[in-house]
């Protein structure tokens, strides 16, 4: 995951690399992106011209990446990007080629000349880029060298969000490029108050707020996520819930089968909707015990409510695994969302998992344990 031109480092790694300052305006020529209006004759030849009102086909785009479709390959080509008329005095914005970020940017510079500095992220976003050293000091200054910016603008200033600034070495994007950084604002929308304000970010531009609209963002596709890869686990559940000490028997399977699915579901809502929308008011600091309280408070009250009788013998064991593989599925779903808040740090969700995981696994494995048991008992 170094700079651009050198390959893939990840199977999701698939953005197209700039090669050189020409291959944006080759890329929308020979694709027709509805999002390119026309081309600006620059030093460095033709630029593309973005649009900043996204289309319907953008929309269809963004709801197709938040419910998980596509989501790894979601990029546009890196290089230079003009909106407006921008003139060699005008600013220059940095962005990733992730096209969702690249979208949140370009619809708010309505009015605006500008330029757009796309920087080849592998298809991943400004912050998790910055996190996995695709979006850098080493990223900014290739960009820079390989569309030949210094030909285009007068100016050697680059506003550079926020939340990319983990990856960036100001001083030595400085040094080795001769371009100043200065760091934008967190959210898009602040950008053109940002910008006729002389580029001076306010205490509240600064700050990431993660409120519950934020936290439930990606809510679409850790759910979508949940049940592609539950599905399969699901299914074996419902066939073995026929068995019995007799031999097999389908009025069980329908009857026990049914509930082990739908408390697989549980398990997926309470770690993936659940532990974001309550995120504040859960105890611990760590995901894993915040989703584990998500999953375990539901649990126990569908078992208080009687709807796994508990009667018998088989009944008990059958709720005892519940209250075990329900929290544990539910504390290992909500770890997903470790690297998309501001509650953690890279050390911590290394920490976190390191001893999380093996005890998700050991939990999970007796309450399946204790549910193949209940069904010699029914």
């Amino acid at each position: 995951m170094k700079r651009c031109c050198n390959g893939p480092s990840q199977p999701e790694d698939q953005a197209p690399c700039c090669c050189s300052a020409s291959s944006p305006s080759n890329h929308a020529e020979s694709t027709g992106d509805s999002w390119i209006l026309t081309y600006t004759n620059t030093p460095i030849g033709k630029v593309p011209v973005v649009s900043t009102r996204l289309t319907p086909l953008d929309h269809f785009g963004t709801a197709a990446v938040r419910l998980g479709f596509k989501r790894m390959n979601y990029a546009i080509e890196p290089g230079l990007y003009a909106v407006g008329n921008p003139h060699p005095d005008s600013p220059v914005l940095v962005s990733a080629n992730y096209k969702l970020s690249f979208d949140h940017l370009r619809q708010e510079l309505e009015g605006i000349d500008a330029w757009i500095l796309v920087l080849d992220t592998k298809g991943v976003n400004v912050w998790c880029a910055a996190g996995k050293g695709t979006f850098g000091t080493d990223e900014i200054v290739h960009g820079v060298q390989a569309t030949g910016l210094e030909k285009v603008i007068v100016h050697r200033t680059l506003i550079v969000p926020q939340l990319g600034a983990p990856g960036v070495a100001a001083h030595k994007v400085k040094a080795q490029s001769g371009f100043s950084v200065v760091f934008g604002p967190v959210r898009a929308v602040d950008i053109p108050t940002f910008l006729k304000t002389g580029m001076r970010a306010t205490p509240e531009m600064r700050r990431v707020n993660f409120d519950l609209v934020d936290r439930l963002a990606v809510v679409p596709v850790e759910l979508v996520q949940g049940i592609r890869y539950g599905w399969l686990p699901a299914l074996a559940l419902f066939l073995l819930a026929g068995i019995n000490r007799h031999a097999f028997d389908s009025a069980l399977m329908l009857a026990h089968g049914s509930k082990a699915v739908l408390m697989l579901l549980l398990s997926i809502v309470c770690g993936g909707l659940l532990t974001p929308a309550l995120l504040p008011w859960l105890p611990g600091r760590a995901f894993a015990v915040k989703g584990m309280v998500a999953g375990a408070i539901p649990a126990f009250g569908i078992i208080l409510a009687g709807w796994i009788p508990t009667g018998t013998i088989g009944g008990k064991l059958d709720a005892s695994s519940w209250l075990l593989i329900v929290p544990a599925l539910s504390s290992f779903v909500a770890m997903n969302y470790s690297g998309a808040s501001t509650f953690t740090s890279l050390s911590g969700v290394l920490k976190e998992m390191r001893y999380a995981i093996p005890l998700q696994i050991a939990v999970a494995s007796v309450g399946l344990a204790l549910w193949i048991a209940a069904r010699f008992f029914q």
